[in-house]
């Protein structure tokens, strides 16, 4: 069991598989993840990690587990702010589960820190940017603050 998580839940109306899509190919994401991109091959074991337009690695790890249009993990370390990055790596399940006309998106983020300092940022990203995909994914526009 983790010593500090973030857990985040929220309905959008779209299919699993475009909601897949949109959190794992690079073209979604940066419209709605501030301009960053993820690269993954998105296998089991393979490298992660989410980019900066200017290719400064923000966040890097490898897929622990994945059922496509279902569920992934990612082992997750943040790479920009040594406090953070020395909090090493912690796990993010995102979870998909049909919901009539709508997706549920559980999105977990654990570290095996007490009061992480991690866990508290993401505690504050994770709104802004998972209200951005149910925008793009419900309205085809995201949030303006979280665009490229």
């Amino acid at each position: 069991m983790s010593q500090s998580s973030f857990v985040y839940v929220t309905y959008i109306r779209t299919t699993a598989e475009t909601l897949w899509e949109a959190l794992t190919q690079p073209e979604f994401t940066t419209r709605y993840r501030m301009g960053t991109t993820q690269q993954s091959s998105w296998e089991l074991g393979a490298p992660w990690s989410i980019l900066f337009a200017d290719g400064r690695v923000a966040d890097s790890g490898s897929i622990l587990e994945i059922d496509p249009s279902r569920s992934f993990v990612v082992s997750w370390r943040h790479e920009i702010t040594s406090e953070l990055t020395r909090e090493g790596f912690g796990r993010c399940t995102f979870t998909l589960e049909p919901s009539g006309d709508a997706v549920k998106l559980t999105v977990v983020h654990e570290m095996d820190v007490p009061q992480s300092k991690y866990i508290a940022a993401v505690s504050t990203g994770w709104p802004v940017i998972l209200s951005s995909l149910k925008s793009l994914l419900e309205t085809g526009s995201a949030l303006k603050l979280t665009g490229p």
